[in-house]
């Protein structure tokens, strides 16, 4: 009986080394499938770090553009505040021309009148110069701060894929590990069976052996 038992309690065990070997096996596979998923959004997160750099150097970019477009306005300005101070000078020598002067009057006239429209003009190309420096500015603020976002994510993600991948590794040995246990498991069922079988030849040879011997005693009995 308490050979039947011993295999009833190793079947058993092996039943369910075979069970968590599955769940295991199972275990490997999501594994992989999630350090494949983790993989791919590592690369993912790794292109969008690369565009977020690209755009904040695009953004500089625009940033000296305007710092440029700023320096050219002033240029613009200080050459249209010199013109019209040239145009007042002509204008007051051709008064003192006389009428001789009159001509050249009207011209600094319109000299003068083309200076300051393009004085004007620069003002207001400043104005917006500088508006759309501010909001680039901010851009580029905003773009420097996405980009460390950026850069903490991919970080976080790298981290991340490599424990699923040490995670992966270390279940895929378990499997195996489990794998090797539960055949021993099975060949100890085996050899288990087979013992419970020859005690039972035994018990059944031992029991025609008490037979036999009962009859010897009985035959010796009719000589006493």
């Amino acid at each position: 009986r308490r050979t039947e038992q011993a295999a009833a309690n190793v079947q058993q065990t092996a039943a369910t080394m075979n069970e968590m070997t599955a769940t295991v096996k199972s275990n490997t596979e999501t594994a992989h499938e999630v350090n494949t998923l983790s993989a791919d959004t590592s690369s993912a997160a790794s292109k969008g770090g690369e565009v977020m750099s690209e755009m904040m150097e695009m953004m500089g970019e625009i940033a000296d553009s305007s710092k440029r477009i700023a320096n050219i306005t002033s240029v613009i300005d200080g050459i249209a505040f010199q013109t019209n101070i040239l145009a007042l000078n002509a204008a007051v020598e051709a008064a003192r021309a006389g009428e001789q002067g009159k001509g050249f009057a009207v011209v600094a006239g319109e000299v003068r009148s083309l200076a300051q429209r393009s004085a004007k003009a620069a003002s207001e190309i400043k104005m917006l110069v500088e508006t759309s420096a501010g909001r680039v500015k901010s851009g580029n603020e905003h773009a420097s701060a996405a980009g460390r976002t950026m850069q903490d994510i991919v970080s976080q993600v790298r981290n991340v894929t490599a424990l699923i991948a040490q995670i992966s590794a270390a279940t895929a040995e378990q499997a195996t590990a489990l794998s090797e246990v539960s055949s021993a498991v099975e060949d100890l069922d085996d050899i288990t069976h087979q013992n419970a079988a020859r005690v039972s030849e035994s018990a059944e040879a031992s029991g025609r052996m008490t037979h036999q011997a009962n009859r010897l005693v009985e035959a010796i009995s009719v000589f006493r």
